[in-house]
Order: C-alpha cells, then sequence, then structure tokens
C-alpha cells in the first residue's frame, strides 16, 4: 500500500500545507496550533484518498501489483476502498470540528472533496480523461495552501494569491514530465494522461510556456503592493527552470532520455521553490 500512496505526492501536499501556514504569521495573524494539525491531517488523509481511490477503481487490464493472483489484487482493491473511506470520514469529523468549534471556512474543505470525487471516482475519474494532472496541481499547489492560510486567517488574501498561482504552473509542469516517463506504458494500457490529450507536438511548448509563465507572476508581485525581498528567493530555482527546458528541448529532438534526472530536476524545481517561500515567510 506504501507505494500505492504516493510518498512523493505526499511530500509535496505536506510541503504546500507549510507553505500556505506561513504567510498568515507574516501578515499579523497569531498562528493557531489546533487548526493547523487539524488541517495537515485532514489534507494527508484527503490524499492518500485519492490515490487509494484512484488504485481501487483502475481498469482491470492495468497491473496493480505485478505478479499477484487476481483473487489477491481483487483483495486489494478491496482493502483500498475500505482505507479510503475510513480516511474520508476521520477527515469529514475533523472538518466539523474545524467549522464548528473555530469557524473555519468550509468552502475549501467542499472543493477538496468534490477534487477527490471527480479525480478517482467513476463516472467521472478524471485521472483517466487528460484532465487528472490538472487536478492534481490544482489540489498540491492552490487548494492545499489555500487551506492552510483560511485556517489560520479565516479569508483569503491577494499575496497567496499571487504565489500560488505560478505554484500551480510549476505543478502542472512536474505532473507533464511524469507523463514523459510513462508514455509507453500509458500508450500500451490506453490511460487517458495529459500528455497523450495534448500530444508532443503541444506539450513540450506548453511545457515551456508554463514555466515562464511562472517566474513572470513572480516578478509582476512588486506590481501589487508586495516587496520582491519577498519573492526574491523563487528565482534561487531559476537554473533547474533553464535546465529543466532544455532537457524537454533535447526529448522532443530525439536525443536519448536520462529519465532520473529529469524527473528530478522537474521535482526539485517545484519542491525547492515552494521550500524557499515557505521559509522566506516563516523567518520573517
Amino acid at each position: 500500500m506504501l507505494k500505492l500512496s504516493h510518498p512523493l505526492t505526499l511530500l509535496l501536499a505536506s510541503l504546500t500545507y507549510l507553505f500556505g501556514a506561513s504567510i498568515p504569521a507574516y501578515l499579523g495573524e497569531p498562528f493557531q496550533a489546533t487548526p493547523f494539525i487539524f488541517g495537515f491531517i485532514i489534507v494527508l488523509f484527503a490524499q492518500v484518498s485519492m490515490n487509494f481511490l484512484s488504485a481501487s477503481f483502475r481498469p482491470h487490464n492495468e497491473p496493480l501489483i505485478e505478479n499477484e493472483s487476481p483473487a489477491k489484487i481483487e483483495l486489494l482493491r478491496k482493502n483500498l476502498l475500505y482505507v479510503s473511506t475510513a480516511l474520508l470520514i476521520t477527515s469529514a469529523f475533523l472538518i466539523y470540528l474545524l467549522v464548528t468549534d473555530y469557524q473555519s471556512p468550509a468552502l475549501p474543505f467542499f472543493f477538496l472533496l468534490i477534487i477527490i470525487m471527480l479525480y478517482s471516482v467513476p463516472p467521472f475519474r478524471l485521472i483517466n480523461r487528460g484532465f487528472g494532472e490538472l487536478l492534481l496541481s490544482f489540489q498540491i499547489a492552490y487548494l492545499i495552501p489555500t487551506i492552510a492560510f483560511v485556517l489560520q486567517a479565516h479569508q483569503t488574501n491577494r499575496l497567496l494569491i499571487i504565489l500560488i498561482i505560478p505554484l500551480t504552473a510549476l505543478a502542472v509542469t512536474y505532473f507533464l514530465i511524469l507523463n514523459f516517463t510513462t508514455f509507453s506504458s500509458d500508450e500500451k494500457y490506453q490511460r487517458g494522461t495529459m500528455l497523450r490529450l495534448l500530444t508532443w507536438q503541444r506539450a513540450v511548448p506548453l511545457h515551456h510556456a508554463l514555466i515562464v509563465f511562472a517566474y513572470f507572476i513572480f516578478a509582476l508581485a512588486p506590481l501589487f503592493g508586495y516587496s520582491f525581498n519577498l519573492i526574491w528567493p523563487a528565482f534561487l530555482t531559476l537554473p533547474f527552470a533553464i535546465f529543466q527546458i532544455v532537457q524537454v528541448n533535447a526529448l522532443a529532438n530525439g536525443n536519448p532520455p536520462n529519465w532520473k534526472l529529469l524527473t528530478s530536476t522537474a521535482l526539485i524545481l517545484f519542491g525547492l521553490t515552494t521550500y524557499f517561500l515557505t521559509l522566506t515567510f516563516w523567518l520573517r
């Protein structure tokens, strides 16, 4: 089950949650420990549930576990469904406590539930329709930081929006890169990934455009009244962004791929950008 929970995705969700919780402290909001902890548990449980539900409803022609009997695979599917249900029920109870005892807004959690259902559960199951990467990016880079923020401040803020929009763009590039690495098996099992929906001819320029867009939005932050001293740490990852574009260009030109290097670069680009911004706000 550990592999099916996608630990790297959980790590990124944890990082963006910490990022969202760091901004209210900078804006002068008192830190609230209990909502922070409850929110963190909800976010992790929701992410695990999404991953488990996605695996539980995976088409039967795709291998869930290599070299296992059909009976064991079906048992695993049922267990994943049971665990997902338990995690969602626990999350719902914690959300109820946050809304009733701490007057936390319920709307972000409603969107979180909707995304989980749209992403992984039939008849929607957008993970297999070419939109799963967009939903996952939106959840990790946009919705989760928003949840962390409103649990502390009880409302959103322009500074938060300015920062999570480019982070969402970088998250899309990361999951698009993962599509590159699994393209052959996705073709074999006819998975509806974002890359297969777009085709390579459209995906490569989109990848480049998203990276340029992200740093362009970061650069615009001073125009909205925020000091560049808050934003400049995001530009420390610019060399990784350029290197990632170079690697994708080489791949599109037919050069032999180095998947580990490419996926590591994409992970570092998104993760390190989020980390640097988080550290900046916590230290201030």
